[in-house]
């Protein structure tokens, strides 16, 4: 394979043929062997194979038992080419072959013995397509079904089957393409059980020693509240507790003309199912009021980690706030659940009153209550006490193991847990906000003045360690040193409990957030997950793995499941709304964030990425406009919080008095390009503007000043390519050609699409950006051109409208990218 084409591979949508010998692993080593050979004979002997590979428009890859071919010149050929070989095989009956097609990105990789491989979405969803058939099948993904539609030939030879299960819970949508002579007819066995189970009326378990999830056979998923960056565990299974239902997707089609998985429908709650209510502060000393939420938070720790229940996570319910009347069926309703826990604590000196009651979501009906006035010493023996005794009541089996969790106190020293739940608080309220870094911060400290009181709170340096991580991949502190404080957390914590799952966890986030190892950190959610069945945070975090490794379809359904069991999780409904973003979805988007807003109307970050919706979209900028003359009318203090939205506004309607009144807002904080990790310093915005003005001097003065700066930033952080990237545009800026176009393409190697989908193509976009300011037209169409096939942040309204791309203006190529990006009348 020449080196041009290996590089085209790496960057381009490709059309991948997975193939494989049914049955394979069952025949013996001649027979394997034998039916190989007959396999790769068939295959070089097919015309349209030949063609592709004369035109060095085609990437083979033996998988054992078959094959992958990708090709990257139409649609058609990976099909014409299936036909073939399934009228040459139907010549041999031993040979039971079945095939599975997809389009989308496939990365060209060389393994340890200098072979061509291929890896990424592409490749991935083919497989699990071809894995929903039965010998002699032909299927094809939906997405790939949608292109094949074009050729109005192939209309009549595409039966839909609707969506079928694969690995690790997603749902693929399938295609079966056949011919009067060719493909088989018949349904496949996997999409027949599922119909035949989906006509059963009650909801069928299966409990396994992973803990896999249920599947819901009664009806689609239940996520009772919102909708709102593959989990490639290889040979792994889906790191979650039992007592789960599958994700399906809706089959609303919305503009994108998709099916919509953003709104599922509610399904009746699970027996054992429960939340666990913020609990009332009844002491005279208000301060206690962390004191109460951290015994309402362990309570509902401890049923967490019981297999047998699904309990809703903490930032989904302490939005009821306690004190005031609740409509508990309303509750119920929106949680998913069919039992909630109410209660108060009173604490007074050294003594400490805990009630608790349990209450039928689906009738009101009170089903146990009890009262606990003990020592204060003993208030974590308490919350055993209690979390034993709802098990108890919704006949919820124990492991011996989960027992043993329970019992287990998190400290003795109750201060040390008033900062743990302090931080813990901060830490879960976290969204869109530019509050993170201080929330962040504030909580680190807290929860060192915890560990500093007791040395053995375990469950302070998890989350100490989750809190320094996500400063450091948040790019705020992308340093050596806060990694080092992230780590130093971690190995606190596995002294104590190397085999906890909360160890696993945060050694997940680590390897993930630090490191980008993203095999590691799946093999430690895996592990994670067999003792933490009811934490969200573990597809939480699968998803975003899943998203960076490029298979967005599967990161977005490990999202969805995320809100399964945390169904009002304001990060997790905006980063499935990001999720659509990416995917260039903006119907879906839209309607995320219009229910996150029913949950939250005046949350202003929000309200702002709703806004953005339209200008991505449509390029029409008067929903942001209006927004920020509503937010100067009555809460100017609001605008820092959506100060970056503002100013990509101002700059999209050349606004240059907006634009300055926008860094103003801003105040210390950079400037968030495109909601990754890229940030402009104020003197680059300065620039920007001045730039979009066709100020020369003026500019040149910004980005001169602004220039020793980031090289500052560069310094601290070497091997971190969107601060390069940001260098390498201010050196584009000042003409200074060769150190930009440098500092770009090294900022492209440092975060490739491979290792990161999500701002790997903003290195593409920003060296595009460098190279359109330098005039050097031909490679910034070039890039940009790759980067809008891929699924990202890049947007027709962010091309139409912003000054960055004037230089390209006029030019057929800019034009024809842009138009592509247009919304679909």
């Amino acid at each position: 394979m020449s080196v041009e084409v290996k590089k085209e591979i790496e960057l381009e949508i490709a059309y991948v043929l997975f193939v494989d010998i049914v049955g394979y692993s069952k025949l013996v080593t001649s027979e394997q062997r034998r039916l190989l050979e007959l396999l790769n004979q068939i295959v070089r002997e097919s015309e349209h194979f030949r063609l592709a590979e004369a035109k060095h428009r085609l990437l083979t890859v033996p998988t054992g038992d078959g094959m992958a071919l990708v090709f990257y010149n139409t649609p058609e050929a990976p099909v014409e080419c299936a036909l073939e070989v399934s009228s040459a095989a139907s010549e041999h009956p031993e040979l039971k072959l079945r095939m599975g097609i997809h389009s989308g990105p496939v990365s060209g990789v060389v393994d340890v013995s200098g072979r061509a491989n291929i890896a990424g979405a592409g490749i991935n969803i083919a497989q699990r397509v071809m894995d929903c058939g039965d010998p002699g099948h032909v299927l094809i993904s939906k997405h790939m079904a949608e292109d094949l539609e074009q050729y109005g030939q192939w209309k009549r030879c595409l039966h839909d089957l609707g969506e079928c299960e694969v690995k690790h819970g997603v749902r693929v949508s399938v295609v079966n393409l056949y011919t009067e002579d060719l493909g088989n007819p018949e349904v496949p066995r996997k999409f027949r059980h599922a119909r035949q189970e989906a006509a059963l009326p009650v909801l069928t378990e299966k409990r396994t020693g992973s803990r896999s999830w249920i599947v819901a056979t009664a009806a689609v998923v239940l996520i009772a509240g919102l909708g709102i960056g593959g989990f490639l565990l290889s040979r792994r299974s889906v790191p979650a507790g039992s007592n789960r239902q599958t994700v399906r997707s809706e089959t609303q089609v919305g503009e994108t003309g998709r099916p919509s998985s953003a709104l599922p429908a509610p399904a009746a709650a699970p027996e054992k199912s429960i939340a666990v209510l913020p609990f009332e502060n009844l002491s005279d000393e208000k301060q206690n009021a962390f004191f109460t939420d951290g015994v309402q938070d362990e309570i509902l720790t401890d049923l967490a980690k019981i297999a047998d229940l699904k309990v809703i996570s903490r930032s989904s319910v302490m939005q009821y706030k306690s004190g005031v009347a609740r409509d508990l069926r309303k509750i119920g309703q929106e949680l998913g659940v069919a039992h909630l826990l109410e209660g108060s604590v009173q604490r007074a000196a050294n003594r400490v009153r805990v009630n608790a009651q349990l209450i039928d979501a689906r009738n009101d009906a009170h089903l146990w209550a009890q009262t606990y006035d003990r020592d204060l010493a003993d208030v974590f023996a308490i919350q055993s006490e209690i979390a034993k005794a709802i098990a108890d009541q919704l006949q919820a089996k124990l492991s011996p193991s989960e027992i043993n969790a329970i019992e287990r106190a998190p400290t003795a020293d109750v201060t040390a847990f008033d900062l743990y739940t302090q931080a813990k608080s901060l830490l879960l309220n976290i969204s869109f906000s530019a509050k993170n870094l201080s929330n962040m911060l504030q909580a680190v400290d807290l929860l060192e003045k915890a560990v500093a009181r007791d040395s053995s709170f375990f469950q302070a340096y998890c989350l100490l360690a989750s809190a320094h991580d996500s400063i450091y991949f948040l790019g705020n502190e992308h340093t050596p040193a806060r990694l080092a404080a992230a780590e130093a957390a971690i190995e606190s914590a596995s002294r104590m409990r190397p085999d906890a799952g909360e160890t696993h966890l945060a050694r997940a986030e680590n390897l993930y957030r630090g490191y980008r190892d993203y095999d590691g950190a799946l093999a430690e959610l895996d592990i994670a997950g067999r003792t933490l069945p009811n934490d969200s945070r573990i597809p939480q975090l699968a998803g975003y793995i899943v998203r960076r490794r490029g298979n967005q379809e599967e990161g977005l359904q490990y999202l969805l499941r995320s809100l399964e069991l945390d169904p009002r999780n304001f990060l997790t409904l905006q980063q499935t709304a990001l999720s659509y973003q990416i995917l260039r979805r903006y119907a879906e988007m839209a309607r995320v964030l219009d229910r996150g807003l029913a949950i939250k109307p005046d949350d202003v970050e929000t309200r702002a990425a709703r806004a953005v919706v339209e200008l991505d979209w449509k390029a029409d900028t008067r929903p942001v406009h209006q927004l920020m003359e509503e937010l100067r009318a009555r809460d100017p203090a609001a605008l820092k919080r959506v100060a970056d939205t503002w100013f990509t506004c101002a700059l999209a309607e050349r606004d240059p008095v907006a634009a300055e009144a926008a860094i103003s807002a801003l105040g210390e904080s950079p400037y968030d390009y495109n909601q990754g990790a890229i940030y402009f310093n104020h003197l680059v915005l300065e620039g920007l503007i001045a730039r979009m003005m066709n100020d020369e001097a003026k500019a040149r003065a910004a980005f001169s000043a602004a220039r020793p700066e980031q090289e500052k930033v560069v310094q601290a952080q070497p091997n971190h390519g969107p601060a390069l990237c940001v260098l390498a545009l201010i050196d584009a800026a000042l003409g200074r050609k060769a150190e930009a176009l440098s500092e770009a393409r090294r900022a492209v190697e440092l975060l490739p699409v491979e290792k990161d989908a999500f701002n790997g193509p903003q290195m593409i976009e920003m060296l595009a950006m460098a190279a359109a300011w330098l005039g050097e037209k031909d490679l910034a169409c070039q890039q940009l051109s790759i980067e809008m096939r891929l699924p990202g942040i890049v947007s027709y309204g962010q091309l139409k409208l912003m000054p960055y791309w004037d230089p390209l203006r006029g030019d057929p190529r800019f034009e024809k990218i842009v138009a592509s990006l247009a919304p679909k009348l």
